[in-house]
């Protein structure tokens, strides 16, 4: 035992040369730091950390670190020395300045180091040094121009500062950590750059709202607040709250729990303001399908922004950011859905009884597909919302709108795995379903098959047009084009049935004067009578209205010449009785299905129909008196 402490024991003498060197180190640190020290705090005008002294700045955090570890060796050599007392103030004395300093260059550049600038360099870094894969928040582009263009605009707009700035935050902060001052400068972080969070949220007008206050805002009110969220959320998580993450990560690189710790400490009240918006918006009370959008909007927007908010938050401490992400989706998801049950209830609840003048498209199916088309648009998000939403269909529906072709039936349960797809087709079958009762009460059948084949054609241009196609695939668009047709076919043998019958079915033949004044007496009749009917009747849809005229024209016009030009020489002086010849039959039909233009007695018309149809000269319609 006591051959042990023999060893483990220096010889007094060499004790006595280390305690000796040990102080005489000391000494020359504090000689070092008490100049500099003295010539820092006592100039008013310059500074220690500037682009002229920025050389002895580094030479005095290195002495002063090199003070700090001699410190130590003395202390474990002679830890009642009195030079310890004089080191440890004159060590107070050197972290006072660095936290001055430390201070000073937060504040003096405060444009250069705005959360916004520090994206903004970050991600030209990246762009310029990076030709492979580089992070989703990086590679976001500002909306409004190329990002070259933003970039210019913003360098202009925090331009001024020292551009060693981070970098003499990140020496000071590693001295003053690494000398048991931590605490000191992270306070002084923590403060300058949360007024500068909290300032930048309100320029974006981010407000802290309670779930009562949103609750109790009329909707003219709530829908700008939403639209203004919109913004602040994406330039929060892309400039504000990124750029902090890189100023924090460079700052304290030489700790990662004095990183997570500041940077949740400024971030996490701002963000948790940001994130719950959507959560409180999505409860207010009177939610309805009109306002559905909106809350789609905030759905995707931070659906989008949710692997960027996942990175930037990604510390333990964060978890109730990003925990209030995942609320606020869920959150909206449950509003989507409850306005989507909202509208097809309506649809079935529809109940209007006014019947649409000459066979045109019905508002609830205008309504129905512009906001199937809208909701369309935002198919990745409903994709998710929808995806463990069942389908229950509540009452059996007219066997007429089923549509059956290569095997399958219509019914969107049977035809669609993807709950979207089923959703959309659900509801428009629900939408044709209506209209197919409001078809009923037309006294005139032809109009009825009219009034569909428009409501059909409507709503098959629609899907056509529009994302539509996407979740309901082609083969839905043929089929319903297919039906489309069929409501015209139909319409076209009743509503011109007589006319088509007037005339012999072989208008070659020869006939009698007698027999062929008969025929065209009972021509003009049935013609005219089919004209005057059908001059307010419209087809909105330019395409299916001139496959209709075509279809008549080819029908009508064949049989109509050929009998025409057979007969019209044997009725000598009574060739008047041929009231329409063929060119003025061509005539009355280029005239037809453009909607109410006064009685067939009109002698000319010009102009087109219901603003999407095409143009028709003034022609004479007969020139012939009656």
């Amino acid at each position: 035992m006591g051959k042990h402490l023999f060893r483990s024991s220096p010889p007094p003498e060499k004790q006595t040369a280390h305690q000796s060197l040990a102080e005489t180190a000391v000494q020359e640190c504090m000689r070092d730091i008490t100049t500099v020290i003295s010539k820092w705090t006592s100039s008013s005008d310059e500074f220690l950390f500037s682009t002229n002294s920025r050389s002895e700045a580094a030479e005095f955090v290195e002495v002063v670190r090199h003070l700090h570890s001699t410190m130590h060796r003395l202390v474990a050599v002679n830890p009642s020395s009195e030079k310890l007392i004089y080191a440890q103030n004159l060590m107070q004395s050197a972290m006072n300045l660095l936290e001055s300093e430390f201070h000073r260059v937060l504040k003096e550049n405060k444009q250069y180091l705005h959360p916004e600038s520090v994206s903004l360099r970050s991600c030209r870094s990246s762009r310029r040094f990076s030709t492979s894969t580089v992070t989703s928040i990086s590679d976001s582009e500002d909306e409004g121009g190329s990002y070259e263009e933003n970039a210019a605009a913003d360098e202009h707009r925090f331009s001024g500062g020292d551009s060693d700035a981070m970098d003499d935050l990140k020496m000071i902060a590693d001295c003053m950590i690494s000398t048991g001052y931590a605490k000191e400068c992270v306070n002084v972080y923590k403060t300058v750059r949360r007024s500068i969070v909290d300032e930048t949220l309100h320029n974006l007008s981010v407000e802290r709202l309670t779930l009562h206050q949103i609750q109790k805002m009329d909707w003219e009110i709530l829908e700008p607040k939403i639209k203004s969220w919109l913004q602040a959320a994406k330039l929060a998580v892309r400039k504000l709250f990124f750029g902090e993450r890189i100023l924090a990560d460079h700052v304290f690189s030489s700790s990662t729990n004095i990183v997570e710790a500041s940077f949740t400490d400024i971030t996490q009240e701002g963000a948790l303001t940001l994130f719950a918006f959507p959560e409180h918006a999505a409860k207010i009370k009177k939610l309805s399908p009109e306002k559905m959008f909106r809350f789609l909007d905030m759905y995707e927007s931070l659906a989008n922004l949710f692997v960027e908010i996942e990175s930037i938050f990604y510390f333990d401490s964060a978890a109730a950011v990003r925990s209030q992400v995942i609320n606020s989706l869920a959150k909206l998801g449950d509003a989507v859905r409850f306005m989507m049950n909202d509208f097809e209830t309506a649809i079935q609840k529809e109940a209007s009884k006014t019947l649409i003048v000459g066979g045109g498209v019905h508002p609830l199916t205008r309504y129905v597909m512009n906001y199937l088309s809208f909701l369309a648009d935002y198919d990745e998000s409903i994709s998710v919302i929808f995806e463990n939403w069942q389908l229950t269909v509540p009452s059996p529906l007219p066997e007429s709108l089923f549509i059956s072709g290569g095997g399958d039936d219509a019914h969107p349960e049977d035809l669609y795995s993807s709950p979207v797809s089923k959703r959309i087709a659900w509801v428009i079958l629900l939408t044709l379903c209506k209209i197919d009762g409001k078809a009923q009460p037309y006294k005139d059948v032809a109009l009825s098959y009219l009034f569909l084949a428009n409501n059909l054609q409507y709503v098959v241009v629609k899907v056509r047009s529009s994302n539509l196609r996407l979740l309901l695939g082609d083969d839905w668009v043929v089929k319903h084009e297919a039906k489309v047709n069929q409501y015209a076919e139909k319409f076209e043998k009743l509503a011109w049935g007589k006319v088509l019958t007037s005339l012999p079915e072989n208008p070659a033949e020869k006939i009698t004067p007698e027999e062929a004044r008969a025929l065209f007496a009972r021509f003009n009749d049935e013609f005219e009578a089919a004209y005057r009917k059908q001059i307010s009747w419209v087809i909105p849809d330019p395409n299916l209205r001139d496959r209709i005229k075509i279809s008549l024209s080819q029908k009508l016009m064949l049989v109509c010449t050929e009998f025409y030009e057979v007969n019209r020489f044997g009725l000598g002086g009574d060739a008047f009785n041929a009231r329409y010849t063929p060119e003025d039959i061509g005539n009355y039909l280029s005239d037809l299905y453009f909607g109410s233009r006064g009685s067939g007695s009109s002698s000319t018309t010009t102009g087109s129909g219901s603003g999407t149809g095409s143009t028709t000269t003034g022609k004479s319609r007969g020139g012939r008196s009656h």
